[in-house]
């Protein structure tokens, strides 16, 4: 399985907002590759989701 890049992306024009929770050491984790790449904190976790859903075992 190809590991997961995060790049710089355009903002969707397309977005629901939704409240969800995570754990909290996940979070920073998160957080932290955010700063790192100078990116949103959403646009991470949208690339994560992403990349789960387009690698999902049937």
């Amino acid at each position: 399985m190809e590991k997961l890049k995060i790049k710089k992306s355009s903002k969707a024009n397309d977005t629901v907002t939704r409240t969800i929770r995570i754990n909290g050491n996940t979070f920073d984790k998160i957080n932290e590759l955010a700063e790192k790449k100078q990116l949103s904190f959403n646009s991470v976790i949208n690339q994560i989701i992403e990349y789960g859903l387009s690698n999902l075992e049937e």
